[in-house]
């Protein structure tokens, strides 16, 4: 069967062929009813739109890039939080008629910069997505930004600047995770910080401090540890807090990674889970779901913001969209079998 055509979906439309392409190329002042109507004839049809041509008429590709953290560099690193964060960024170039390159690069090394420029001169993206930690780092911002290609920061901290951004309420619901952990009775609520340049962890860290003294306890610096987002700093962590004189009764972990690596260590100390230890997470990645008992934990909407992300990129390059927006989607609680009342 003949790959359909532009022709093809002006037909069974009944628009012009010029109408398809504003429709497919995400250009503004195109009636509702009409993208519509062409919309539901590509899908149809089935129709995908010839990217070399476009990328010839346009002098750069419908290519949408998404930067992140190279999982390489860890131990133990985390596949849920990329997977998630790869299948929204997939979502919104899917729906804009955009492929997705992804490449993981080492912020610890001094050519980063010229990586990301060589990467952006080879492929010319239509814009690039930069994840946490990447995203707060002036000098991964300021290489894109030297290449004058449109960027979308993903959970950037509190530094939002002049670049596009999309962002979850990383304090106010950390807050609202240790208040939870305060009225189950909890008064020793331990807490294992995350990678110490990943400032939207740090804002997590302060969100517990805030709920600890909303709900009238006091913080202490004994029962604070500092990991580094992977499952092994969370059992080293975990290991270090529970042997203490006076060990916590609830663990709130800045990510599930180290949650997982905390619950790991509970089992080899032969710590009931959640009758003597509570436990809980962030992000709300599948193992989070798939460990025994399941995590409590803080459902990050990463594939959304992803998909934003995509999204803010695809409109900005064709100027119907805001060049400095700041968007937040906010998170949510998600209550499991691995938090309960404090022990008596």
């Amino acid at each position: 069967m003949p790959r359909p055509t532009i022709f093809d979906v002006a037909k069974v439309a009944g628009v012009s062929i010029k109408t398809v392409s504003r429709v497919v190329n995400r250009e503004p002042n195109v009636r509702t009813s009409t993208r519509e109507r062409v919309e539901e004839a590509i899908a149809v049809l089935k129709y995908r739109p010839d990217q070399s041509a476009r990328n010839l008429a346009s002098h750069r590709s419908h290519l949408i890039g998404l930067v992140y953290d190279d999982p390489a560099a860890y131990d133990m690193p985390s596949g849920g939080y990329i997977l998630d964060m790869q299948q929204g960024a997939l979502k919104g170039c899917r729906s804009a008629f955009s492929e997705l390159l992804i490449h993981p690069c080492d912020f610890r090394k001094k050519n980063v910069g010229i990586e990301l420029k060589e990467l952006i001169e080879e492929t010319r993206p239509a814009g690039i997505i930069v994840a946490a930690p990447l995203s707060n780092m002036p000098k991964i911002v300021r290489a894109i930004d030297a290449t004058g290609t449109p960027c979308v920061r993903l959970s950037p901290g509190n530094d939002l600047g002049k670049k596009c951004s999309v962002s979850t309420n990383d304090r106010e619901v950390s807050a609202e995770m240790t208040r939870y952990l305060a009225g189950l009775g909890h008064t020793r609520i331990a807490f294992i910080k995350g990678n110490p340049d990943h400032k939207a962890v740090a804002n997590r860290f302060l969100g517990y401090q805030d709920g600890l003294k909303e709900s009238g306890l006091e913080f202490s610096e004994n029962l604070v540890a500092e990991g580094d987002n992977s499952c092994g700093s969370g059992e080293a962590c975990a290991e270090k807090l529970l042997k203490r004189k006076k060990p916590p009764t609830a663990i709130f972990a800045a990510n599930d990674d180290m949650a997982a690596g905390a619950l790991r260590v509970a089992n080899r100390m032969k710590i009931d889970v959640p009758g003597q230890l509570s436990l809980a997470g962030f992000d709300d990645i599948a193992l989070a779901r798939q460990v025994e008992p399941a995590l409590t934990t803080i459902r990050q909407p990463l594939v959304q913001m992803a998909e934003r992300a995509a999204l803010m990129l695809t409109k900005n390059n064709n100027g119907d969209s805001n060049g400095n927006a700041h968007d937040i989607i906010p998170a949510v609680m998600k209550i499991r079998e691995s938090t309960g009342r404090a022990p008596e």
